[in-house]
C-alpha cells in the first residue's frame, strides 16, 4: 500500500519510519524545501529523532503533489491549528485521478473558535474521502525504534477500507485496533493533552504520587464527562485512546504537555514557556477550545476550568489545586458506564 505521511516533525517522522518497515511504499511530506533537502540528504531527522536512519525506500519530498501521485491513504501528522491550512495545500496538488481511500488524522487538538474535531476539519475540506483518526498511548521515538505498542484507528463507520489499512499499518510491533466511536477517539486524544499539563504542574510542585494518582482518576472521571455531553461513548475513554493515552501523557518523562506543565508547576511563566517553544504543545490552544466549548454547553469541567485559569488567566497551580480540594464533598461513581 502507498502512503503519504504529512508533516516532517517528531510523529509524522516516526509512523514514516514504522510504515517503510512494514513494507509499504511511504512519502514523507516536509513543509519546507531545505528541510526537505536535509532529511533526503542525511537520512535522518536529527532535530526530532537524532541517529535513526531512514530506511533506503522512504522517500522524502517537499512537492505536494509528488508526494500525493499515488498515494492511497493520507496521514497528516501536523499541529491542530495549522490543519485547515494544510488541508487546503493538500486539496490543491489532488491528482485528477484520485487514488486516495482514506485520509487518517494523527492531530489531537481542536480548532481554535469553530471547536472542530480535527476529522470535521478535514471531512469540510475533502468531501467524499473516508476520513479517520489514529491515536493511542504512544511516544514518537518508541514508535521510531520498533518497540511494542498498541494504537486505534476510527472512523464514523466500519469499513473493508477500515479494516485493509488496519491490517496494513499493523505489525509485530504495532498492533491497530478500530472504532466507530470516532469523536470519542479524537475527544479522548485532545482531552489527555490538557490532564498531562495538570500532572506536570503536580510534579512541579512536588506534590507526591498520591495527587497525581488522585488528578489522574479524577481526570478520567472528567474526561468521560465531557466526552459524553459531546456525543461520544462513554466506553470508548476506557480505551486506548482515553485512559491508554492519559496514563501514557501524564507519567511519561517524553511528554512535551507534562514537561510543560512542570514548568509552570516550578513557577514559569506560560507566556515565557510558549514563546520560547521550538515543538508545539497542543494541551495549551486545546485547553482553550474545550473551556469555550464547556462554558457553551454548560458542561461542568473543574479540572480544565482551572487549568484555563492557570494558563490563560495568571493563576498560580497552588490556589488552582486549593480550589480543587475545597470543591464540595461527593460521592465518586466508579461503574464505566454510570455517570461520572
Amino acid at each position: 500500500m502507498n502512503f503519504c505521511v504529512v508533516g516532517a516533525g517528531a510523529w509524522g517522522t516516526a509512523f514514516a519510519l514504522h510504515l517503510a518497515r512494514t513494507g509499504h511504499g511511504v512519502t514523507l511530506l516536509a513543509r519546507r524545501s531545505e528541510h526537505a533537502t536535509v532529511l533526503r540528504e542525511s537520512r535522518e531527522n536529527a532535530d526530532y529523532l537524532p541517529g535513526l536512519r531512514f530506511p533506503d525506500a522512504l522517500i522524502v519530498t517537499h512537492d505536494p503533489k509528488t508526494a500525493l501521485a499515488s498515494a492511497e491513504v493520507v496521514l497528516l501528522a501536523c499541529p491542530s491549528q495549522a490543519l485547515r491550512e494544510t488541508c487546503g495545500r493538500l486539496r490543491e496538488a489532488l491528482p485528477q485521478a484520485g487514488t486516495i481511500r482514506l485520509i487518517v488524522s494523527l492531530t489531537k487538538g481542536l480548532e481554535l473558535g469553530t471547536h472542530l474535531r480535527p476529522s470535521q476539519v478535514i471531512a469540510g475540506i475533502f468531501p467524499g474521502i473516508l476520513i479517520s483518526a489514529l491515536t493511542g498511548p504512544t511516544n514518537a521515538a518508541e514508535v521510531a525504534k520498533g518497540l511494542p505498542a498498541a494504537m486505534v484507528l476510527a472512523a464514523e463507520r466500519a469499513s473493508e477500507q477500515l479494516a485493509e489499512v488496519q491490517t496494513a499499518m499493523s505489525s509485530p510491533t504495532l498492533r491497530i485496533y478500530t472504532s466507530d466511536d470516532l469523536p470519542g477517539v479524537e475527544y479522548g486524544g485532545c482531552l489527555k493533552n490538557i490532564y498531562a499539563i495538570a500532572a506536570g504542574c503536580c510534579d512541579g510542585l512536588g506534590l507526591g504520587d498520591n495527587s497525581k494518582a488522585a488528578l489522574v482518576t479524577r481526570a478520567l472521571a472528567e474526561m468521560v464527562r465531557v466526552g459524553s455531553a459531546l456525543g461520544a461513548r462513554p466506553e470508548t475513554f476506557y480505551g486506548l485512546s482515553g485512559f491508554g493515552d492519559l496514563v501514557a501523557t501524564c507519567h511519561g518523562g517524553w511528554s512535551r504537555n507534562r514537561e510543560f506543565g512542570q514548568r509552570i508547576g516550578e513557577g514559569r511563566d506560560v507566556a515565557e514557556l510558549i514563546a520560547r517553544r521550538k515543538t508545539v504543545v497542543e494541551g495549551y490552544q486545546t485547553t482553550e477550545s474545550f473551556a469555550g466549548l464547556c462554558r457553551e454547553k454548560a458542561i461542568d469541567a473543574p479540572i480544565l476550568r482551572e487549568m484555563y485559569a492557570i494558563l490563560f488567566a495568571g493563576k498560580k497551580p497552588a490556589a488552582a489545586l486549593a480550589s480543587l480540594m475545597t470543591r464540595e464533598l461527593k460521592r465518586e461513581t466508579a461503574t464505566p458506564l454510570a455517570r461520572v
